[in-house]
């Protein structure tokens, strides 16, 4: 059994079209067809089936897909053995980050890589973007969640914690509240807020603060740029909720704990299983979380 051909139905079962296959892969979608077809004799029995105007897997695909997973990780883990006896993490690493853990996490990160190892980046969106599909593009996806909401449970995913994150009360410095050590969900409601796009995560907290005081917050602007709230904050244009690590630090910011309801988010790495036997993609796991336990040690010792 060919075992590029099985990493194509693998493929095929996280993309769901033979067309994003082909276009993952650099092969036309008539080549990826003709492998699939190939597999499927090697095999003996049918592992697609047509669905409307595409394929699906039949549950013999499905099943040898799963199995086609835990080849790809068994190879990776022989390669990740050489890497070890030759004791040299090199080649290259590509990772996606949501803006704020990007500024976070990644300088510090890149700076402790050992020579030989690249580590490339890019960010996207966190509230729009599918953190467990950007997995079969990028060896590590930073993401994070609220708790008790993770989008990447049952996914199959190797899902390593960075951190806890505290979401703080943005205050303008001279607000009325600022020389309070804490806030509580009554303090803060009747305030002028500046929310998040509706439906981002976020937006939970807002939620939570209401139906505790039973009573409406007032939400004047919305934006998704933690940089634009900040500058309102600043501008006593409201308050907002404002990640205590990944806060810019902008001078005209106060940021009070707010307790009362739970106010965090789960900051992780994700990765397909195969992926994280690379010796490369452990060495900058390990970097980022030595960045991340830095970044909350150095925060804790300042309050």
């Amino acid at each position: 059994m060919d075992v590029r051909r099985l990493d194509l139905l693998r493929e095929l079962a996280e993309r769901g079209s033979v067309t994003a296959v082909a276009a993952a892969t650099h092969r036309t979608p008539s080549a990826v067809s003709q492998q699939l077809k190939k597999l499927e004799r090697e095999v003996g029995v049918p592992l697609t089936e047509r669905s409307g105007r595409g394929l699906s897997l039949t549950s013999a695909g499905i099943a040898l897909a799963r199995s086609a997973g835990d080849v790809a990780v068994a190879l990776a883990r022989a390669g990740a053995l050489w890497d070890e006896f030759r004791n040299h993490p090199s080649g290259e690493v590509s990772l996606v980050t949501f803006p704020t853990a990007g500024q976070m996490l990644l300088p510090g990160t890149l700076a402790a890589l050992p020579a030989g190892l690249v580590l490339r980046c890019t960010d996207l969106d966190p509230e729009q973007a599918d953190f467990p599909a950007l997995t079969a593009d990028h060896d590590i996806v930073l993401a994070h969640a609220m708790p008790g909401q993770q989008s990447w449970g049952g996914r199959g995913l190797r899902v390593i914690p960075l951190m806890t994150e505290p979401l703080d009360v943005g205050l303008p410095i001279g607000h009325r509240l600022a020389g309070r050590s804490f806030l509580a969900p009554a303090d803060v409601v009747g305030e002028e807020w500046i929310g998040v796009p509706t439906g981002f995560p976020f937006e939970r907290i807002l939620h939570e603060i209401e139906q505790q005081t039973g009573r409406r917050a007032t939400v004047t602007q919305r934006f998704s740029d933690m940089r634009v709230v900040e500058a309102f904050i600043t501008a006593g244009l409201g308050i907002a909720l404002v990640p205590r690590y990944t806060s810019s630090g902008r001078d005209g910011v106060v940021l009070k704990p707010l307790r009362g309801v739970e106010s965090t988010r789960q900051v992780v790495a994700l990765m397909r299983p195969d992926v994280a036997e690379r010796l490369a993609v452990r060495t900058v796991l390990a970097a980022l979380q030595a960045q991340a336990a830095q970044v909350q040690a150095a925060h804790d010792a300042a309050q």
